[in-house]
């Protein structure tokens, strides 16, 4: 199906840029403070010194500036290519001229480096200029073997390319990202099984359709129909859920990250053709991980190791598979995956499905991820970080927990004990801090979208929002409260133009779908409320000053999971508002170990300011009851018959756990009835 002129003529709605969307103040406001001045520096550090990364220098040997070989693991360009997106956000938003010098000698540097049709993969082209050199072996040859991630690599270079023009107007890397696709192309044309084999992780199945926006050109868009039509003709695996055409597909199976970068590029597609086909598909399969395959925390692809149990009858055939979407309910929590990387791709999925629907389920699960696994993934400090994100960590566990953030190191480092995991500063497998880093320092871009019916405000938690539509009419808002902490939500319009009729821009609020209760005033007079999980409409002729305060009743809620979801049975969990809570060991009274914690049913929990090291939170407090010990060293063992005990504890939000040094930690606790 061919696309009208107009990019994204299929999707209801657009989003806001860092013109029109900022996060001005607040929760949202610290964090995007945090990553411009701690995060994006930090990890600049790290891949600028050869002494801890290879990032840069890969890049400065393919360019024959230094000597060396290639070291690091395959995907390090396009988590070099991350970075630098992440840097080119904080350029638009906080602009520097040293860091817009720094970004341009890094485009040249690239640039440099990439050969006449367009490929650029730093280990084969360092292997080929060592050949050239001595002679000494054979040099690498481009799409040998698909984990050497070349596409992966390109799509991210290409989304690079774009947003450095959209933010500088420099070409040096657009002038990249089309040669990147060009190569892409040619082998769309003439090597299809090579591309299909070499799409995993697929990052360049959104990037095209980015060239497409930037450019107009429609070649982008027939190679993005290209990618599809390469990949249904392939006979993969559940793994790289390749297996069956895309269309055929009704649930979600193999290596999460790879899924969710696959669908968010699917939607982008259907946003420039209107397949209502494949949009029915991409709903069907978001539905499946909501309702399936979904932790509470948002995280997503529960598996160390799993299989696709339900690809073929025959086990010769089931694809093996790592970090991967399970069974339906298959949710272990101390060995839960959740690699950052694959909360980031749901984020990803999800928003463009929000684009194509309005439907605001797909805002909730933004939000679910964003404040939970995602926030998670990285210190409080903005400068550690978690490559698997599990939701209980406990002491002494028999087996080692493999270290997935240093799997390219050789040897592997042996794993630390199994309460000692905590976020490190540099992860020799470097996929997820760059992509934790980008998604903040562009986080804005998720707070608000416009449609033609009016402003959608998606995310709570700081915004200043400015639009204005095609026939003239303007409203600019600026949020105002303690979300998440607090319940109220307050916008103040702070200018707006009407047109003729007096008609202002609709203001459509989200109504979370935890959500019970909503109230709302405009200029204190109150309005009617739709119900949760929907968007709440206030259509007025605005005037400078107008206030509109939505409230949001934050009760704790205790909730059970689904009866087949058998690690969580007869356990719960607690959540306020969008936060998940948790309870770490360095919340409990002395001679109380974790696994002796339990809830009772209808406990009281009172919120309580405090602060996790040195960040301000809400905590909750509550009087748990205090489980008889056992006989660690059986595997079963009597129930002891004492009384029960109680003791006064702390649950803190879940994202805020491992900051406080080594201990244990688990979201879900046995209820006591």
């Amino acid at each position: 199906m061919t696309a009208t002129t107009a990019t994204r003529a299929h999707a209801r709605l657009r989003p806001l840029g860092a013109a029109n969307a900022r996060w001005a103040s607040g929760f949202w406001g610290d964090v995007h403070d945090r990553t411009r001045d701690v995060t994006i520096p930090q990890i600049w550090s790290s891949l600028s010194d050869p002494a801890v990364s290879p990032g840069l220098a890969n890049f400065r040997i393919a360019a024959g500036l230094d000597a060396g070989e290639h070291s690091g693991p395959p995907f390090m360009d396009g988590d070099f290519y991350k970075w630098l997106e992440a840097a080119i956000a904080a350029l638009e938003t906080d602009p520097d001229p040293e860091l817009a010098a720094r970004i341009e000698h890094i485009a040249e540097l690239i640039a440099s480096v990439q050969r006449p049709d367009g490929y650029l993969h730093t280990p084969t082209i360092i292997s080929s200029r060592n050949h050239a050199l001595r002679q000494a072996q054979e040099p690498a040859i481009a799409l040998a073997d698909r984990f050497n991630f070349e596409t992966y690599n390109l799509g991210h270079l290409i989304t690079a390319g774009v947003r450095h023009h959209e933010v500088t107007g420099s070409t040096t890397l657009l002038d990249a990202a089309r040669k990147a696709a060009s190569f892409l192309e040619g082998l769309a044309t003439n090597k299809p099984l090579e591309l299909a084999r070499s799409a995993i992780c697929p990052s360049h199945y959104m990037a095209v359709i980015d060239l497409y926006r930037a450019t107009g050109d429609e070649q982008y868009l027939r190679l993005s129909e290209a990618f599809i039509r390469v990949r249904d003709d392939f006979e993969g695996g559940d793994d790289n859920q390749d297996r069956l055409p895309v269309r055929e597909q009704t649930v979600v199976a193999g290596h999460a990250v790879r899924a969710n970068y696959l669908y968010a590029g699917l939607a982008d597609l259907v946003a420039e053709t209107g397949d209502s086909e494949l949009e029915a598909v991409l709903e069907l399969l978001w539905r499946d991980v909501v309702d399936t395959k979904l932790y509470i925390t948002g995280g997503a692809g529960a598996l160390y190791d799993g299989a696709s149990p339900d690809g073929s009858p025959w086990q010769g055939d089931i694809s093996r598979v790592h970090q991967a979407y399970g069974r339906a309910f298959q949710l272990p929590h101390t060995t839960a995956h959740n690699e950052s990387c694959a909360n980031i791709g749901l984020i990803l999925w999800s928003e463009r499905m929000l684009t194509l629907t309005c439907d605001a389920a797909y805002a909730d699960v933004i939000e679910q991820v964003a404040f939970n696994s995602l926030l998670s993934s990285i210190s409080l400090a903005g400068s550690e970080y978690f490559y698997t994100n599990p939701l209980r960590q406990v002491r002494d566990l028999p087996y080692p927990l493999r270290r997935p953030g240093d799997t390219a190191l050789h040897p592997v480092p042996s794993p630390p004990p199994s309460d000692e995991r905590l976020r490190e500063s540099y992860l020799s497998c470097f996929c997820c801090p760059p992509n934790i880093a980008r998604t903040l320092a562009r986080f804005h871009e998720r707070a608000a979208s416009l449609g033609e019916d009016g402003l959608y405000v998606h995310l709570y938690g700081g915004s200043s929002l400015d639009v204005t539509t095609d026939d003239g009419r303007r409203l600019a808002v600026r949020e105002e409260g303690a979300y998440p902490w607090g319940e109220t939500v307050s916008f103040a319009v702070t200018d707006a133009v009407v047109d003729a009729a007096g008609r202002g821009i609709p203001l459509l609020l989200r109504i979370p779908g935890w959500s019970s209760g909503a109230t709302l005033t405009v200029n204190g007079e109150p309005l009617a409320v739709t119900g949760p999980g929907t968007y709440t409409r206030v259509e007025r002729s605005w005037q400078q000053g107008d206030v509109v305060e939505l409230t949001l009743p934050m009760p704790v809620r205790v909730l059970r999971a689904h009866r087949l979801a058998e690690e969580a049975t007869n356990q719960v969990a607690v959540r306020r508002g969008p936060v998940v809570y948790c309870v770490e060991s360095a919340d409990l009274p002395d001679g109380v170990v974790l696994e002796q914690v339990a809830l009772r049913r209808g406990a009281a929990f009172t919120p309580v300011e405090t602060e996790v090291a040195g960040h301000r939170v809400v905590a909750l407090d509550t009087e748990a009851v205090v489980l008889p010990g056992s006989d660690e060293d059986a595997l079963y063992d009597d129930l002891a018959d004492s009384p029960l005990a109680t003791a006064s504890v702390r649950l803190v939000p879940y994202y805020a756990w491992g900051n406080r040094g080594a201990g244990e930690m688990s979201v879900w606790l046995p209820l006591v009835w």
